[in-house]
C-alpha cells in the first residue's frame, strides 16, 4: 500500500511544475495561466529508500522494487469553488478521493508569473482554499447531522453514533476550524467519521514553493507558513519546484553534485515523502530474496497478518507466522543465514505489531 496525495493550491503557485518534477514526467501541462490542468493527472513514483538498496546488495537480489506513491495533480481552485465556481465541483470531488492533501503555497516573487490576486501572500492563499473546503463540509453536515439526530431519537444505533461524532465536527466547522480536529471517542465513531469523507478531515502537508536561492533555508514567506503549521499542529516543508524540475533527467551522481552546490542534502521528493509518511502514520517493511528485494507500506500499529495481506489476500487469510529480522540485525549479520545463526530471526505470530524496517517472510496455508 502506497498512499495517494492530492496536490492542491491556487492557480499558478507551481503545482503542475512540482508534479512534473516529482513524477519525472511532463504529464501535466505547466503553463502560465489558470486551469492549465483540467483533468487530475496521476503519477506513480517509487519511494526512495537507501535501506532497500542495502538489503538487495546483501541478498544479491536480481530486482529492486520500491513501494509506490501516487501524486494527483488537481486543477487550481478559485473562490466560490464550494458553490461550483471555476472547476469547483470537480476540484472538490477529486480531493475527496485522496488520502492526504499536499497544499502548495507560492512563497516566491516573480513578476513574470501572474498571481490570481496580483500579490504574493501564502497565508491568504491557504485561507482561500481552506475556506472553500470548509464551506463544502459545512453545507454537507448541516443537512446530515439534523437527519441523523432525528433518526437517533427512534433508537437507530448507527444514527446515534453519527449524530455524536458528526455533530462535533459540525460545531468545529461553524467555528471556522477544520473537521480533522474532531476527536472520536471510540473505534465506532472513528469509522463513521472516516466514512463521512469530509474534505477538511484530510491531513494536510503545506509545501512552501520558494525560489532557488531559498531552497535550503527558506524565506520570510515560508517562515510564516511554518508558523501557521505549528499553530495547527500540522506539517510544512520547503521545496523549490524550479530546482526539482532541473533535477529531472540528471544521473544520480550528477544530481548529488547539483544538490550539494545548492546547499541541499536530498531532493524535494524525499522531503515530501518523509513528511507524508509521518503525516499518515505509515511505515515500511521489506521482503528480501535472490529474485527481488521489495518494500511494502502499512499503517503504524498494523499486525503481521495485515502486512501479509499487503502482499496477497491469501497470505492474510491463511497466516501462520512471520519470520522476522530487524533491518539493523539483517545488515549486521550480513543476511538471513547470519541472522539465524545469531538468533536474530524471530518467529512472530498474529498479534505481532510490525516495526519500521522489519524484513519479513510469511508462512501461510489456504
Amino acid at each position: 500500500m502506497g498512499f495517494r496525495c492530492g496536490i492542491v493550491g491556487l492557480p499558478n503557485v507551481g503545482k503542475s511544475t512540482l508534479f512534473n518534477a516529482l513524477t519525472e514526467t511532463q504529464a501535466a501541462q505547466a503553463a502560465n495561466y489558470p486551469f492549465c490542468t483540467i483533468e487530475p493527472n496521476v503519477g506513480q513514483v517509487g519511494v526512495p529508500d537507501p535501506r532497500l538498496d542495502k538489503l538487495a546488495a546483501i541478498a544479491g537480489s536480481a530486482k529492486i522494487i520500491p513501494t509506490q506513491l501516487s501524486f494527483v495533480d488537481i486543477a487550481g481552485l478559485v473562490r466560490g469553488a464550494s458553490k461550483g465556481e471555476g472547476l469547483g465541483n470537480q476540484f472538490l470531488g477529486n480531493i475527496r478521493e485522496v488520502d492526504a492533501i499536499i497544499h502548495v503555497l507560492r512563497c516566491f516573487e516573480n513578476d513574470d508569473i501572474q498571481h490570481v490576486d496580483n500579490k504574493v501572500d501564502p497565508l491568504a492563499d491557504a485561507e482561500t482554499v481552506e475556506t472553500e473546503l470548509l464551506l463544502s463540509d459545512l453545507e454537507s453536515l448541516e443537512k446530515r447531522v439534523p437527519a441523523a439526530q432525528k433518526r437517533a431519537t427512534g433508537g437507530d444505533k448507527e444514527s446515534k453514533i453519527a449524530a455524536s461524532v458528526l455533530g462535533q465536527a459540525l460545531e468545529l466547522l461553524r467555528e471556522g476550524k477544520p473537521a480533522r480536529l474532531t476527536q472520536p471517542k471510540d473505534d465506532e465513531e472513528a469509522r463513521v467519521f472516516r466514512q463521512a469523507q469530509l474534505l477538511t478531515a484530510k491531513p494536510v502537508l503545506y509545501v512552501c514553493n520558494v525560489e532557488e536561492e531559498s531552497a535550503a533555508e527558506g524565506n520570510a514567506f515560508s517562515q510564516r507558513v511554518f508558523e501557521k503549521a505549528a499553530a495547527e499542529n500540522a506539517t510544512a516543508v520547503i521545496v523549490s519546484a524550479a530546482i526539482e524540475a532541473e533535477l529531472v533527467g540528471m544521473e544520480v551522481d550528477e544530481r548529488m553534485v547539483f544538490l550539494e552546490e545548492m546547499g541541499l542534502h536530498e531532493t524535494g521528493l524525499a522531503r515530501i515523502i518523509r513528511a507524508g509518511y509521518e503525516l499518515l502514520d505509515l511505515l515500511t517493511f521489506f521482503t528480501v530474496g535472490p529474485k527481488e528485494a521489495r518494500a511494502w507500506t502499512v499503517h503504524k500499529g498494523a499486525k503481521a497478518p495485515e502486512a501479509a495481506g499487503e502482499i496477497h489476500s491469501d497470505m492474510q487469510r491463511g497466516f501462520i507466522r512471520a519470520e522476522t529480522i530487524a533491518y539493523d540485525d539483517y545488515v549486521a549479520c550480513n543476511g538471513e543465514s547470519g541472522a539465524k545463526e545469531s538468533g536474530k530471526l524471530r518467529q512472530e505470530g498474529k498479534e505481532y505489531v510490525v516495526h519500521d524496517g522489519d524484513v519479513m517472510h510469511f508462512k501461510f496455508n489456504v
